[in-house]
Parts: C-alpha cells; structure tokens; sequence
C-alpha cells in the first residue's frame, strides 16, 4: 500500500509596489499552487520588494502547525527608474533570500521579476509567479527525497 503525500504547504510573500501587476501575479500563484496539489498556508503582504526578506525570515521561523510552511514563494516586480536604483534593490533582495534560504534549510523561490524592465515587460512577466510556485513544489519534494 503507497504511502498517501502530506500535502506541500506553501507562505507567499507579495510586494504591493506595483499591484496591479503583482496582484496577477499572486492570482496565478495561487491556481498554480492548487494545481500542483499545494496549498498557500500563509500570505504575508509588503510595501515593496527591498521589505521582503523579513517578511521571508517571519514565515521560516514560524514554529505553530498552521502557520509553518514548506517553502516560500516570493512575488514581485522591479520596474526600471531614472537611476539604477532598481539594480541595487534586486540585487540585495535576491542576496538575502537565498542566504534565508540556506540558513533555514527551506526553499525560497524568486517570483520577483526584473531589474531594468519596463511596465510593459513587468507584466508580459507575470508568469513568473508560476515559475516560482513550481520551483517550490520540486524543490519541497526533492528535498524530501534526501532525508
């Protein structure tokens, strides 16, 4: 008799810079995630994508039973400006969540699009919501595999 799969739980971290594209964004992570037979446990919100490593940090530290995930879905966009202040946002923020993520031992995945696009190419990019969701779910089941 095979043993039945705990169902994956995943924490999305969406930034609110840029709703209108992010919130796409969340509603297609979110489908996907059900359609890959995960569930989005936690949803935490920030002002914008430099906020969300403590957002990240939160939810991998969260010990209760209904609020730990098992991985954690970052969704956002950085929209290229005047000055390359966009670079230096993406760069810091992807530094921090893979170092979140090895720290903890938990996979954090980069929905975040950009740096140095356009509001056009931003939401050509929604996708990447899926991407990210789908990169958690393998990731949630391959580490498993290891243990």
């Amino acid at each position: 008799m095979q043993k039945e799969e705990e169902e994956i739980k995943l924490g999305f971290v969406v930034s609110e810079f840029h709703r209108d594209i992010t919130y796409q964004m969340e509603i297609l992570g979110r489908e996907h995630a059900e359609f890959l037979g995960a569930k989005v446990a936690h949803t935490l919100y920030t002002p914008g994508t430099f906020d969300m490593p403590l957002a990240v940090k939160k939810m991998l530290t969260e010990r209760d039973e209904e609020n730990e995930v098992d991985a954690v879905v970052t969704l956002g966009c950085i929209i290229e400006g005047a000055t390359e202040h966009d670079e230096m946002i993406a760069s810091q923020m992807t530094r921090k969540i893979m170092d979140l993520s090895l720290e903890y031992g938990k996979p954090v995945t980069l929905g975040v699009s950009g740096p140095g696009m356009t509001r056009l190419e931003a939401q050509e990019r929604v996708d990447y919501a899926k991407r990210a969701v789908e990169a958690a779910v393998k990731m949630v089941k391959r580490l498993k595999d290891v243990k």
